[in-house]
């Protein structure tokens, strides 16, 4: 099967390369004419493991492809997903939908062949059915379907959880439509991925749904976190009680400096538009974005309160910037508002991450950045761990300690033991833990 994937960035990207790795013929097309020449190159626009691999794999194999054409690229494909970027719409937050709507007004004027057009990107409800009136008002006599596939993908897993999702959710109103859908993931049968077929409006609201639900569960530890800090109980023996419940389950019971990324964020704020649009307001969600955007300056209070309540004049160092490990994303990642709140209070920031430094150079440029963990440390009065990366689980605790200029560490993901950390002479202080 043909297949064409409009847009190339985090999600186009990843869902045109397993697609291509699947057997299917996909072209990856997009208007930035120097990210097309780097894709052919080999040089990836994203960090994700095993991405670059698997894109040059499949190139080698004849089966995927880069183009800024998009009239000859979509050609004979039986689908074109639309997977361009939603941000959050400056001022109120509602998804902005100019990237996916310039997409449909281009297809109308140049599909030739029957297909399904996909929408991929996160919309919020009812898009599908823009996206249908625009191609259809075009006056096309071509036959077409439009189809919500929402993406659930992780950053840093995306590769593993597109090969074997949970689940995929299509949302089409047609039964032709649903069966190319049904040959595009043919290919998944074999893992016995579950595919739920819904409404298109239902689709749409369920990648919304995922993410606030998530969310809720990220920011629920988080405030028993600080209770447990409180009342002197252990947030990890609270997670791992309440997880083991089937209906709670243990995933994203991790207490930390709040949500961040690409999704989380914006997802939940254009579901609350959403709501509001339609005179249903989820006032849970609402509450989860309040405490989750205040949580994120509370961790840059935490590490200040670790230095005797006093910055000014301190050096910080960050081991860790994107909002979480595996990727470069530092879109909305906790780091930012901690480092902002450090430098409110007069210190001086250094950091390291292993892929994010170049991206965070551009949102923080106050801060110095250095090519290794043990550079971060070196003369710090405290180090402060913000994103749980695998070079930063095991420390050389003595080593640390000799470069630094105090012994403080402050361990935002609790990842170390806090008792082994103590009785290696480190003012030690975690989430939800005493």
């Amino acid at each position: 099967m043909k297949i064409a994937m409009v847009g190339s960035g985090y999600v186009g990207l990843v869902s045109g390369a397993c697609f291509a790795d699947f057997g299917h013929d996909v072209v990856c097309i997009d208007k930035d004419e120097s990210k097309i020449e780097r894709l052919r190159a080999g040089v990836m626009p994203i960090y994700e493991p095993g991405l670059a691999e698997l894109v040059a794999a499949n190139v080698k194999a004849g089966r995927l492809s880069f183009s800024t054409d998009l009239a000859s690229s979509i050609e004979g494909a039986q689908a074109i997903f639309i997977a361009v970027g939603t941000p959050s719409r400056r001022g109120d937050g509602h998804a902005d939908l100019t990237y996916v709507y310039a997409v449909a007004q281009e297809l109308a004027a140049n599909i030739t062949t029957p297909t399904v057009v996909v929408t991929k990107s996160t919309v919020p409800v009812g898009t599908g059915d823009e996206v249908e009136r625009i191609i259809r008002e075009s006056g096309t006599e071509v036959q077409f379907a439009v189809v919500s596939n929402p993406e659930f993908l992780r950053e840093g897993a995306a590769i593993g959880d597109f090969k074997r999702p949970d689940r995929i959710v299509i949302g089409a109103e047609e039964e032709w439509a649903r069966g190319v859908m049904r040959e595009v993931y043919r290919p998944l049968f074999l893992n016995r991925a579950p595919i739920l077929f819904t409404s298109r409006r239902s689709s749409e609201l369920i990648k919304y749904a995922a993410n606030a639900f998530l969310a809720t569960k990220i920011t629920f530890i988080n405030e028993m976190a600080d209770l447990c800090e409180k009342v002197g109980g252990d947030v990890q023996d609270v997670a791992r009680g309440i997880g083991l419940d089937n209906r709670i389950g243990s995933k994203f019971l991790h207490a930390g400096p709040g949500y961040g990324g690409s999704c989380f964020p914006k997802d939940t704020l254009a579901l609350l538009k959403t709501a509001e649009d339609y005179g249903s307001p989820v006032r849970l969600v609402e509450a989860v974005v309040k405490v989750n955007d205040s949580r994120k300056r509370a961790m840059g209070r935490k590490v200040i309160e670790a230095l005797g309540g006093d910055a000014r004049g301190k050096r910080v160092a960050l081991l860790g910037l994107t909002f979480k490990p595996n990727t470069d994303d530092m879109r909305d990642a906790p780091s930012i508002a901690i480092v902002q709140t450090l430098l409110d209070a007069g210190a001086e920031v250094v950091a390291y991450d292993p892929e994010g430094m170049e991206a965070a150079a551009a949102i923080m440029p106050e801060v110095k950045m250095v090519s290794s963990t043990y550079a971060a440390v070196e003369g710090a009065d405290a180090v402060a761990l913000v994103t749980e990366w695998d070079a930063f689980r095991a420390l050389d605790f003595a080593r640390v300690k000799g470069l630094m200029n105090a012994p403080v560490l402050v361990d935002l993901r609790n990842v170390y033991d806090p008792a082994e950390a103590r009785s290696a002479g480190f003012a030690y202080s975690s989430v939800g833990r005493v």
